[in-house]
């Protein structure tokens, strides 16, 4: 029987595992020999892996993706100078709102950012694709809007995934909108109570969110008012359909009258093309007239339609947690790298 005294070496084929201190603190010199050679080891796999110039388009798109997942997964991506605050919106319905606002909060948290779901849409599809509990009694989005409930009283945790929280929404906020009305300073109730939540949060020595999504019903209605009024960044998604197209031209003026007479600082800051289908012509074209009229708000990265996708809800998760290798999560982790990345260079804030 042998011992050894040096840095134990991962077995053959296991997965790389990340190395990191906790805050503040250096890495000791063993550590970072460590950290090294699992760098090295997850370049070695991925220079392994065949270019199959030659092989099967099949083979070709699964070595593909196995580059992705050992690029993508475990990134750590850069912390906002300020907490950034997105409405994602589309008055058209089914363009894949709710699916791309939880997919992409728990992309971001699951890269190490501290993200807040607000969901404002009558149905809670948003609360149960992130497992929240939003049966009617209880406390939600409802309360914080109509009856003044601090935001905190209303926060949930994500039991899926660390530091993710969710505001959920419930069936009351179904009649929300004509009780609002008669409320003063109706459109400014949802800003209010997030910017004293997160003030609250920094005075109480907690760690800052990083990203506030808020998810809207497909109107503009009050309830989507709010939204825009709490919010510096407009995210929209866009299905890869024609009809696509229309929804988002009355979406823009609708955006600009708020602007013009609510919110001063609100503008689009990312676009993003959903339910991306490469067989289809169709897809390509609004995809390239989408990127040819806003070229500096569309993000590289399409997503694609998906099975997986669609499967994750129906199992209380977002596909980044459902399945977490399928070209779906890679597409949202790639789409949460870009908006990370460009909020950096434009040192957006919220």
């Amino acid at each position: 029987m042998t011992t050894s005294t040096g840095p134990e070496t991962p077995a053959a084929g296991a997965p790389p595992v990340a190395v990191r201190p906790a805050s503040g603190e250096a890495i000791p010199a063993a550590v970072s020999q460590g950290v090294v050679r699992v760098d090295l080891m997850a370049d070695e796999i991925a220079s392994a892996i065949p270019t199959s110039d030659d092989d099967t388009p099949l083979a070709q798109e699964v070595a593909h993706d196995a580059r992705r997942r050992l690029a993508l997964h475990g990134q750590q991506l850069p912390v906002p100078e300020h907490t950034r605050v997105l409405t994602v919106a589309n008055q058209k319905g089914g363009v894949g709102k709710t699916t791309t606002t939880v997919n992409l909060a728990a992309a971001l948290a699951m890269s190490g950012l501290r993200v807040l779901v607000l969901d404002i849409d009558p149905q809670g599809n948003a609360s149960t694709a992130l497992g929240i509990p939003h049966h009617s009694e209880v406390p939600s989005i409802y309360d914080v809007l109509v009856d003044g409930m601090p935001l905190a009283d209303a926060v949930q945790e994500c039991p899926d995934v660390p530091n993710l929280w969710c505001v959920p929404a419930t069936i009351d906020l179904a009649g929300a909108e004509i009780e609002l009305v008669s409320l003063v300073a109706r459109e400014s109730r949802l800003l209010r109570a997030l910017s004293a939540y997160l003030t609250a949060r920094v005075e109480a020595g907690e760690e800052r969110i990083d990203y506030v999504l808020v998810d809207c019903p497909p109107s503009l209605g009050l309830l989507t008012v709010n939204a825009f009024v709490a919010a510096r960044e407009v995210f929209i998604p866009i299905q890869c359909e024609y009809y696509a197209l229309e929804g988002l031209s009355q979406l823009l003026r609708n955006i600009e009258l708020i602007k013009a007479h609510l919110n001063p600082d609100l503008h689009v800051s990312t676009i993003l093309l959903t339910m991306y289908d490469a067989r289809t012509r169709l897809s390509a074209d609004v995809a390239e007239q989408v990127r040819e009229h806003f070229p500096e708000v569309v993000l590289r990265t399409s997503i694609p339609r998906s099975v997986r996708i669609s499967e994750a809800p129906s199992h209380g998760q977002t596909v980044m947690t459902y399945d977490p290798g399928s070209s779906g999560a890679l597409t949202y982790l790639e789409a949460a790298k870009e908006l990370a990345d460009r909020g950096r260079r434009k040192g957006t804030d919220a």
